[in-house]
Formats: structure tokens, C-alpha cells, sequence
């Protein structure tokens, strides 16, 4: 997989890397990005082998939420049958492997875990990524990791997890720091089988009545800001752990939703003093990523195609910021020097971590001129 391949043309600084599910888990963490979901009974198969989504890079079949409960065993049997045929379409050489998604599992409980788990074979595993974990809790959590590491060990294959904070015990405040530090607890001990974290908004929200409109940021709710804050500082240090932002809801059924011409002002003129750009429903989805970075997540996951490349695109590191984090990190004597642009200062040691996260950022999706070339990057429809 590489990240914008549904526009070729696009001139890069640095164009992004390739990856895949065996790509070493430190630089693979960064890659996911916009990371759909959809309901484990949707048959994917012919656009997986077809190739007709370029821009879709990391995928999840939902056995939870998306599925109802009577549809568990049809959406289990669908999975697994796309599993086995996307490997057997790689063996036979009719599908190039950098044109598999990551492909992941979101199960339902430890119960559905094993039971799907048992029907896995090694030939299907060569497809699958990983397993998320709904509603991930320290009660929890131990069990999902140990039987993962037991599984990935009886296939012979690398099985990533990755945990979906969204359970009330992180939603109130009260109980909140003791469970996320439990969390983080069986995160360290599993650490190698982690790639990422990954936040439930939509169910914090939910713990307190309330829903983000389309003109507001899940930053403005102040109920969930705090949990997501605490989130962030408690797995998020030292870049001990790479965290992706929570889903946003809206959409509009038309995926034509190009530019006729490129827009004249900068994308913080449209996002931020709010002029209107594509439409209400992707500018907010667009300011909602621009304070994601800006707080530290990593990509995001999404539930409607028309997101992808937005959430993607903005995940590009512009020319100014990969100089700058070069610069940090060649400097081995510390001290302090002059930005690239000779407009900033960069402190060595302080800067040392955001570096890194930028440098892993550039390899994953790329290097851009400026701000102005993220509307080129992602005006190109699929």
C-alpha cells in the first residue's frame, strides 16, 4: 500500500513510502491513517481485487455496532471468505501485494474473539492485520491481548491489536486516571502487538446526552475534550504510543465533490475563520483533523469513503516542517538554532519527539511544498 495513489500526478517533496502488514510496527503505526469501517456482512471483495479504491488504504470488518447481533455468523463467513481470497489472489500472482489494504477485524467480545479466532486459518491470516478491540477496559483488555499473542503464535503470523478506549469508566472523571493507567499497564506488557489506540467519541458522547453538530468541533464538547485530553497525556508521551482521532459523523451522498478551480485563500482562511470550502460536512471534518494534529492524534477513523483522502491529505508534512524536524534531529550537540525559514526557533531536546512523530509523518504520507498544496493533493477524485 502507499498512501494518495489515487492522484499520480501530484508532485511530492518526498513522496510517501510503501507499507504493509509486515513492514516494521514502528513505522507501520503511522501508516494507517484514514481507517474505514463497515459492517462485516458488506461483501469488499471485488473492489479489493479490482483495486477500484486506491486511496483506501486500512479497513476494519465490523462484527460490533455496524453488525446486528443475528448477523454475527453470515458477516463471520463473509470475512473469512474474503480473507482466503485475497490471499489466494496474491499467491497466484493476481493481485500485487502493495495493492492489499490493511485489513482488520473489530470482534464483538472475547466470546466472538475466539470463536472467529478458531476458524482462522494461517493461509487467510496472510491478509488480516490485526484484530480492534471494542470497549477495551482494564477487566478486559488482559484477555483480548493474551489470546491475540497465543493466536498470532499458532498461525505463524503477525496479528496486531488495536484497543478502542470508549468505555464510561474513562468517561468519568471520577474513575478515569486509576483505569487508564490499568490500561496502559496491559498496553506495555503486550506492547509489541499494539499499533495503535484508538478513541470512541461518538460513545463518550453518548455517556453524556450530547452530540457534536456539523458546525462544531468534538473539541467544543467539553465533557468528551477532557477525556480525549487525558487520553492523549496518558499514552502519548515520549511517543510511547501512536493515538488516532475519533470518527466523524457526517457526510454528503455525492463523492463529486471536486474543485472546478483550486480556491484562492489558505486553508486556514477556510477552515478556521470558517469561509466555506467544499462543503459543511467535509470542512468540518477538516477542521476536526487540523486540531487532531495539532493535539497529537494520527489519522482517524471514518465511516464513508468521501473522507478518506481528506483525513490522508492533511496527514502530509509540508517542505518547512520536515526541514525543521531534520534539522532537530541531525543536531546531536543540543543547544538552540534558527528554523529553516528563518522564522522559529528550535530547541534541540524539547523538539526532539515532535520531530520524530514528523519524520515518521513524511515517510507515511508524504512530503508537500506548503499548506496551499494540500487542496491540489486532495482535489483529485478517484
Amino acid at each position: 500500500m502507499r498512501h494518495h495513489r489515487y492522484n499520480p500526478s501530484f508532485n511530492f517533496v518526498k513522496s510517501p513510502e510503501s507499507f504493509d502488514k509486515y513492514s516494521d510496527k514502528e513505522f507501520l503505526q503511522y501508516c494507517a491513517g484514514a481507517t474505514m469501517y463497515m459492517p462485516g456482512t458488506k461483501d469488499f471483495l471485488p473492489k479489493i481485487l479490482n483495486c477500484t479504491m486506491p486511496g483506501l488504504t486500512t479497513m476494519v470488518f465490523c462484527f460490533e455496532d455496524a453488525c446486528a447481533e443475528s448477523d454475527v455468523p453470515a458477516a463471520e463467513e463473509n470475512v473469512l471468505r474474503i480473507l482466503d481470497a485475497v490471499s489466494t489472489a496474491v499467491e497466484n500472482g493476481e493481485l500485487d501485494r502493495d495493492n492489499v489494504p490493511l485489513i482488520f477485524c473489530r470482534v464483538r467480545n472475547q466470546e466472538q474473539f475466539e470463536g472467529f479466532a478458531k476458524r482462522l486459518t494461517p493461509h487467510m491470516a496472510k491478509s488480516l492485520t490485526g484484530i480492534n478491540f471494542p470497549k477495551f477496559n482494564s477487566e478486559n483488555g488482559e484477555a483480548y491481548f493474551a489470546y491475540l499473542k497465543a493466536l498470532s503464535a499458532d498461525l505463524g503470523e503477525i496479528l496486531y491489536g488495536m484497543p478502542i478506549i470508549e468505555d464510561p469508566r474513562v468517561a468519568f472523571k471520577e474513575s478515569r486516571m486509576q483505569e487508564l493507567s490499568s490500561i496502559r499497564a496491559i498496553l506495555n506488557k503486550y506492547y509489541d502487538y499494539v499499533l495503535q489506540v484508538r478513541v470512541g467519541g461518538t460513545d463518550f458522547s453518548s455517556c453524556f446526552g450530547v452530540r457534536r453538530g456539523v458546525d462544531y468541533s468534538i473539541y467544543d464538547i467539553m465533557t468528551v475534550r477532557e477525556c480525549l485530553s487525558d487520553i492523549l497525556n496518558v499514552f502519548t508521551r515520549n511517543n510511547e504510543f501512536v493515538v488516532s482521532g475519533p470518527v466523524w459523523e457526517y457526510f454528503r451522498a455525492s463523492k463529486q465533490m471536486m474543485f472546478e478551480e483550486l480556491p484562492k485563500h489558505t486553508l486556514d482562511d477556510y477552515l478556521m475563520k470558517r469561509k466555506p470550502l467544499v462543503n459543511h460536512e467535509i470542512d468540518g471534518l477538516m477542521r476536526e483533523v487540523i486540531l487532531d494534529k495539532a493535539n497529537g492524534f494520527v489519522g482517524r477513523t471514518v465511516i464513508h469513503p468521501t473522507h478518506i483522502r481528506f483525513v490522508n491529505g492533511l496527514q502530509a508534512v509540508t517542505r518547512e516542517e520536515y526541514e525543521d524536524a531534520k534539522q532537530i534531529l541531525e543536531n546531536t550537540d543540543g543547544g538552540v538554532c534558527k528554523g529553516q525559514s528563518a522564522n522559529k526557533m528550535n530547541e534541540i531536546k524539547p523538539h526532539t519527539n515532535w520531530a520524530k512523530k514528523v519524520i515518521m509523518r513524511s515517510r507515511a504520507f508524504g512530503v508537500i511544498e506548503n499548506e496551499n498544496r494540500y487542496l491540489k493533493l486532495f482535489s483529485e477524485s478517484e
